[in-house]
């Protein structure tokens, strides 16, 4: 496993990070541990996970389920460099939700008592509270690292502009700030390549992409409805998806397996070729999909193929094919 910096910060993640959403609700607490073992056994060190998932209201089931595995022993907590997030409603209370400092002060401490931890070594916004000022937020957040509650912030799903928010009211204060920003991004969904990206590379966030592979359409849905699977890709707004894009799905899968690779595989190995990336989330619901994962992070794309993605899944240019932030302009 390769590792990298986390943004401009000194910290040292792997190239994937393994995302925890699925345990509990579609993976059971045993293999959840057998999971999260394996992991550090192929050297992913880096876990993300958020108060809300688990999906019951106040019961932050996936951190439990960290919890108690890192209650285990064998140095399983020093060795993870686990990420939560808070902003989603833990309760119906006015002040179970959002960014204010009181919530930042008990969405932080329940966390820690789930997780059974002393400290969060990345805690995330999970959106941008638009009513709650910069200032407060990040007194707020100085207290937690002044109480080595919490070590590094990061934002997840923010605009180009929240993020240059953010980092300039952090500057003022003379804080660090951000250091990483979470995203969905894959070859369907590349709108961060317009503003978001640029605002991360310009102040040294690493980009953490949400669904690299799109709700599985990027992982040969249709490979799998021909066999009689994929069935994340058979209803809502997956299934819309797929028939909006079948032509450009089909080809994709054949040019995967032209290269003689799965295409999970190739849609995260493109994502660790994108300049600013730190690691896509990987959701493994098995240990064979993790295993299956690895793969991505030793493939390498040559610049012929990376041509070819581009044409199949051309990057958003509302002024031609000029590149971001210079897309907007001539």
């Amino acid at each position: 496993m390769e590792y990298t910096h986390l943004g401009r910060s000194g910290l040292s993640v792997s190239r994937l990070c393994l995302g925890t959403m699925n345990f509990g609700p579609e993976t059971t607490e045993p293999d959840s541990h057998a999971i999260m073992d394996r992991a550090h056994e192929h050297g992913i060190n880096f876990f993300d996970s958020a108060n809300v998932y688990g999906w019951q209201k106040g019961e932050g089931v996936t951190e439990q389920i960290i919890g108690r595995w890192f209650a285990t022993g064998g140095q399983r907590r020093e060795k993870t460099v686990i990420a939560t997030k808070l902003y989603g409603s833990m309760g119906d209370w006015p002040n179970d939700t959002f960014l204010s400092a009181l919530n930042i002060r008990r969405a932080c401490d329940a966390s820690l008592k789930r997780l059974q931890t002393d400290y969060i070594d990345l805690y995330q916004m999970h959106h941008v509270d638009r009513s709650t000022p910069w200032d407060e937020i990040w007194e707020a957040f100085s207290v937690l690292r002044q109480q080595g509650k919490v070590i590094y912030f990061g934002s997840s799903n923010f605009a180009g502009w929240h993020v240059a928010q953010a980092q300039e009211a952090a500057r003022t204060r003379g804080y660090l700030g951000l250091v990483s920003e979470q995203s969905i991004y894959n070859l369907l969904t590349r709108w961060i390549e317009l503003e978001v990206l640029p605002a991360a590379r310009h102040y040294g966030l690493g980009v953490i992409p949400w669904s690299p592979l799109h709700g599985g359409l990027l992982g040969g849905a249709l490979r799998k409805e021909r066999e009689g699977g994929g069935s994340r890709s058979k209803s809502g707004r997956s299934a819309d998806t797929l028939e909006k894009h079948r032509d450009t799905i089909e080809a994709y899968e054949k040019l995967c397996a032209d290269l003689g690779e799965d295409p999970a595989n190739v849609g995260l190995a493109w994502l660790l070729h994108q300049e600013g990336v730190t690691a896509p989330i990987i959701g493994p619901r098995t240990l064979s999909q993790l295993d299956g994962s690895l793969r991505a992070a030793e493939l390498k794309l040559d610049s012929e193929v990376l041509g070819k993605l581009d044409e199949l899944f051309p990057a958003p240019a509302p002024n031609g094919s000029k590149p971001a932030p210079e897309a907007y302009a001539w």
